[in-house]
């Protein structure tokens, strides 16, 4: 900590050193200024960028299709393959599609998308909740 001194001084000092001067804050009034190496610097940098992009996790959007006639077991195989990739941190988006005349029960089908929400509260939430979109039903989770 030298204090405030003006650029000429603070080269010389960086000279004597054999060291840059690096301005570290330009905003601030004085411009606040280091005496170090700035190749070792730039390398600090860039090592701090690389680790902060290694422990971001990118959210995978996983999808679970339905039918309206799915059987009971099949329906927990589903709920617990479902229950899986929320534990793993990704979206699930869950569709229900009709064929043919299903679509005039679509009552049917978003009670089994309530019933499918219902059965994994404890985990997750609805990101959306169950809508009708054309010939299915769609309904996207997170992890509370």
């Amino acid at each position: 900590m030298i204090g405030v001194v003006d650029i000429a001084t603070a080269i010389q000092y960086a000279e004597k050193a054999g060291l840059d001067l690096v301005e570290i804050a330009p905003q601030s009034e004085p411009p606040v200024c280091k005496i170090l190496d700035f190749g070792k610097f730039k390398y600090e940098i860039k090592k701090k960028s690389s680790t902060a992009k290694k422990k971001q996790r990118v959210v995978v959007i996983k999808e679970i299709k339905l039918r309206l006639t799915i059987g009971e077991h099949d329906l927990q195989v589903k709920l617990r393959h479902i229950r899986g990739f929320i534990e793993d941190g990704d979206k699930v988006k869950v569709s229900l599609k009709f064929r043919g005349r299903e679509i005039t029960h679509n009552e049917l089908g978003l009670a089994l998308m309530k019933r499918v929400q219902t059965e994994v509260e404890d985990i997750a939430r609805a990101e959306i909740n169950p809508r009708i979109e054309g010939s299915q039903v769609v309904m996207s989770l997170i992890a509370k």
